[in-house]
């Protein structure tokens, strides 16, 4: 493959995975996908992976780019699915009905209803695949959907906002607000791209969150809640009443109790310190977003409490930075869990 169509084939995967980025917290259980029909330079065709997984990102894009699909490149995210479905054909076969010269792929399907077959039947078709193309944008993109194959559960992002001093509130209990509105803003729009979003007892008591998206646009883009309680005699149900609230709350046990959500495959942690400290202890956090405002508190109330560390050594290398930005005048800083 010469250099320039590697090059092209990079942009243009980056674009198809741009737009699975679109379906994210919208699609489980199936992957938020996105897929791009290029021709002649030229797109004419493009689709994500729709609200509660249909149509499937190819079935979007190929509808969309016509008879104009017949000897274009398809980029997708993922591996065209194989298996049959009462809610619509198998992406392969629409591939393999298109008839496109090339379909470059970022990563194979771990479901085993896939997991190769659709490469195989579009290699049956004549059509050239390409595997591989974006595959580390792609992971983190799908990374809920990978989740839940691998380990039977979401992914999961725990979102701190603290002082310079690591602090999440005063000893008052005052924390509105720490980080500035352009760090607030960045946290909803983490919002709208999660499944479900997780608080504990102490933060629903003491400050009776919406948990709802408020950017223009995104509003409707608010994800379901969830409450980590546990209650006397193992009760899953809480002592106290939510019908107070337009939106409903769903209660979570315990923190392994996460695998056992449907149709989340994403999910977000935003407090308090015990709920913190408990999925920390657990291994349960995937990717930490850290939010720093420039300021000291001092004795106030810590973002995390005792984790189960024994040794220092214990804590190196769990965690490498994945990225970190400005955001007015705080700072952010993502970490991923090395595994």
């Amino acid at each position: 493959m010469s250099a320039s169509i590697a090059a092209d084939d990079a942009r243009w995967m980056a674009s198809a995975i741009a737009l699975s980025e679109r379906g994210r917290g919208r699609t489980a259980p199936n992957p938020n996908v996105g897929c791009v029909v290029v021709r002649d330079g030229r797109v004419v065709g493009r689709g994500w992976t729709q609200p509660r997984g249909r149509p499937h990102a190819e079935a979007m894009a190929l509808d969309q780019a016509g008879a104009a699909a017949t000897g274009a490149t398809v980029y997708v995210s993922l591996e065209p699915c194989a298996h049959e479905s009462m809610r619509g054909p198998a992406c392969a076969d629409l591939l393999v009905a298109a008839r496109p010269a090339r379909v470059v792929a970022a990563l194979t399907d771990l479901d085993p209803r896939t997991a190769g077959r659709g490469f195989a039947r579009l290699h049956e078709a004549g059509i050239t695949v390409v595997e591989g193309v974006g595959t580390d944008a792609a992971r983190r993109a799908m990374a809920g959907f990978l989740m839940r194959q691998a380990r039977g559960r979401p992914h999961v992002t725990l979102k701190l906002a603290t002082s310079l001093d690591g602090r999440i509130a005063l000893a008052s209990g005052e924390s509105k607000w720490i980080t500035g509105p352009e760090a607030r803003a960045h946290g909803h729009l983490e919002r709208a791209r999660a499944d479900a979003i997780l608080v504990g007892r102490g933060t629903y008591e003491a400050d009776a969150p919406r948990l709802d998206v408020r950017l223009p646009g995104l509003e409707e883009r608010s994800p379901r809640r969830l409450l980590l309680t546990t209650t006397a005699g193992g009760e899953r149900r809480p002592s106290f009443d939510f019908a107070q609230h337009e939106r409903a709350w769903e209660v979570v046990a315990s923190p392994p109790d996460i695998a056992t959500l449907a149709a989340v495959d994403h999910l977000l942690i935003e407090g308090g310190a015990g709920v913190a400290s408990s999925v920390l202890a657990a291994d349960l956090v995937d990717r930490l977003l850290l939010y720093r405002a420039p300021i000291l508190i001092g004795a106030g109330k810590l973002g995390i409490g005792d984790i189960g560390l024994a040794s220092l050594a214990d804590a190196n290398g769990r965690w490498a930075l994945a990225d970190a930005r400005t955001l007015g005048q705080d700072r952010l800083e993502i970490y991923e869990r090395q595994r």
